[in-house]
């Protein structure tokens, strides 16, 4: 059979039964292996005319997608389904969904290379807040804008605003087969999640540039979600053990939760404590005791151990900076900034009384870091746009704080892409004690910029 490619999706489309004699005859490994070669980097077979399928047809097309796998690095799975066939797909690999699912086509392009249409805003729903993030983090990484429903509720709310989206996200899921282990930030720890049988590839898989820019900008606690992990290898165990020895040098932790070891030898475990490595049965035993996040860096900051000096290229494009944080924060707060002065020094903090701050890295045809000191009310400000109403509750003002400079990400990376300049982004670290923040930066140099908001002082920071 051959594929229809558009925009970087290379697209099958079988008709009538799916089952373990037909689906064969439907697809094969060299057709796959034909279309990677038309600009595809994403292989999906479309269910749209498919009458019936079962799980030993679909299983057909699974298999394939595992063989052409191993040799290239492309997304894979099925598209254009109803509900009826998304949670039939579901209940079938319940606990080994190692392919994704598009609803439509639509959908799917939006995490493809080929695709250039970008600054699309696109709403999120999943039941599964890690396929939230790591769907949101994909979207945003490709240049366009997603707003995340954190409940059943506010996602059929949101979707009764007319017009408010290009795309509407739901019944869709990011298989462990995509090239990126998904990331997200919670209580300033960052939370990887791995799925199926680890071997060498989760070298390849793994963002490794994104995670030492996460050690940059100050975070020092990272968990592996491994709920869904069968089993590990050697490959796997090494990997892992020499991330966690680089981490050590910015004293910081590497854990692992709902890692099962019934059917991975307990050496392997033993090397991977010796190395530094903590396990834990539930995410809850960590995020959910204080004293231990803090016992494990959560609440601190990293010790950076490379420092580097500005550079022309940075200062040039010190405009983009400076407009896509004050645009944000004018459009969030409703207020609007006057530049006050800008030098190239240290960081200095005259007034540390109700500051809250943030830092976020950024890495691609430039790279550094950007620091953010905000007074609280602020950040108040944009924390009351974001849940609707005025809240004092510290850890729900330093998420919004996180949001508000992810956003400010979002919008530079696609500043910065208009005059030719590519960047990949962290997400955010905030920061409730100033004097973290000031550790982070320690006594490197960068250009300060002042700024008022209403009278009120805010300080942007670029540095690398």
């Amino acid at each position: 059979m051959r594929a229809i490619v558009k925009n970087g999706v290379g697209m099958f489309n079988p008709q009538g039964f799916l089952d373990g004699n037909s689906a064969a005859s439907y697809l094969s490994v060299e057709d796959i292996d034909a279309t990677s070669k038309l600009n595809a980097d994403m292989i999906l077979v479309s269910l749209k005319r498919v009458v019936f399928f079962n799980r030993n047809g679909l299983d057909q097309f699974v298999k394939m997608f595992s063989k052409i796998r191993k040799t290239k690095p492309f997304t894979v799975g099925f598209c254009d389904y109803d509900k009826r066939k998304y949670d039939a797909i579901k209940k079938f690999y319940e606990k080994e969904m190692t392919f994704s699912l598009f609803k439509t086509q639509k959908i799917a392009e939006l995490f493809s290379n080929g695709y250039n249409n970008k600054n699309k805003n696109v709403l999120i729903y999943s039941d599964d807040k890690s396929q939230r993030s790591a769907m949101a983090i994909e979207l945003h990484d490709r240049g366009h804008n997603p707003i995340v429903a954190q409940s059943l509720q506010d996602f059929i709310e949101k979707k009764k605003q007319k017009g408010a989206y290009d795309v509407i996200i739901e019944d869709s899921y990011l298989g462990d087969m995509g090239q990126q282990v998904a990331a997200r930030v919670t209580s300033n720890a960052v939370v990887y999640t791995v799925s199926g049988f680890l071997d060498n590839e989760i070298s390849v898989k793994f963002n490794l540039e994104y995670h030492n820019n996460s050690l940059n900008v100050g975070f020092r606690l990272f968990i592996f979600d491994a709920f869904k992990v069968v089993s590990l290898n050697v490959h796997a165990a090494n990997f892992f053990a020499k991330l966690a020895s680089a981490a050590a040098e910015y004293n910081a932790t590497i854990c692992f939760v709902g890692l099962s070891f019934d059917k991975t030898p307990k050496a392997f475990k033993e090397e991977l404590e010796d190395a530094g490595i903590m396990f834990f049965s539930k995410m809850d035993d960590i995020l959910g005791n204080k004293e231990l996040l803090a016992d494990l860096g959560a609440t601190n900051a990293a010790v950076i151990k490379q420092k580097r000096s500005l550079n022309k290229q940075l200062v040039s494009k010190l405009p983009k900076f400076i407009d896509a944080i004050v645009e944000t924060i004018e459009m969030m707060t409703n207020s609007k900034a006057v530049k006050e002065k800008a030098n190239v020094e240290k960081i200095i903090i005259m007034d540390e009384s109700e500051l809250l701050s943030s830092s976020i890295g950024f890495y691609g045809d430039i790279d550094g870091m950007i620091v953010l000191v905000f007074p609280k009310t602020i950040a108040k400000k944009a924390c009351e746009l974001l849940i609707g109403e005025e809240t004092d509750n510290q850890d729900l003002i330093l998420d919004s704080l996180g949001e508000l400079v992810n956003i400010a990400g979002g919008k530079l990376k696609t500043l910065l892409t208009d005059t030719g300049v590519n960047i990949n982004i962290t997400l955010p670290r905030t920061y409730s004690c100033i004097d973290d923040t000031l550790e982070v930066v320690g006594d490197r140099k960068g250009v300060q910029v002042d700024l008022r908001f209403n009278h009120e002082h805010f300080i942007f920071f670029l540095t690398r």
